[in-house]
């Protein structure tokens, strides 16, 4: 999944914004298969369940149907076509969702092996925002952090002081 590039500073700092905001007690569903975050909240003692890989797109049954307390979405948003339709489906009152974050020095990420695994947005921190208001969340908390590189260049050298990802925690208006 991760080409060997495993995030460790991204889940760090995601599972610490999720202990300050979430109680155990509330039930997540969060937006995407599982992958080795959801291991992560799981070994915390928080209850997670995962979409199957829908197309979120064009069904957004398993949200409306769904009776989790909380959504969460990390790095999901930037793949889809409509994210608008996504937040405005979401029953539960509160939203945990992360970002990566426009990098004007690199172009949209695209993988040539996985048709999943391709950003149509890139956003900035006011775009998310206003997406988030227009769906109806008011955002309590946000946070940004930079993904430095241990590579020689321009960019590296960028990505240390560049924020890449943005976290909020929202709650339904």
């Amino acid at each position: 999944m991760y080409e060997g590039k495993f995030p460790h500073k991204r889940y760090k700092l995601t599972s610490q914004f999720v202990e300050k905001h979430l109680s155990k007690s509330e039930t997540i569903l969060d937006l995407g298969v599982a992958n080795p975050f959801t291991q992560v909240l799981l070994n915390k003692g928080y209850q997670v369940k995962n979409t199957s890989g829908e197309d979120l797109d064009r069904d957004t049954s398993v949200i409306e149907n769904d009776d989790a307390t909380v959504v969460t979405a990390f790095e999901i948003f930037e793949h889809l076509l409509s994210p608008l339709t996504v937040l405005e489906a979401i029953k539960a009152d509160k939203l945990v969702a992360s970002i990566p974050m426009r990098l004007w020095f690199a172009p949209a990420y695209r993988s040539k092996n996985d048709m999943w695994d391709r950003h149509f947005h890139e956003f900035e921190d006011w775009q998310f925002d206003w997406l988030l208001e227009k769906a109806g969340w008011k955002i309590i908390a946000r946070k940004k952090w930079t993904n430095p590189t241990k590579k020689i260049g321009i960019r590296p050298i960028l990505r240390w002081f560049t924020p890449r990802y943005y976290i909020v925690y929202a709650e339904r208006i």
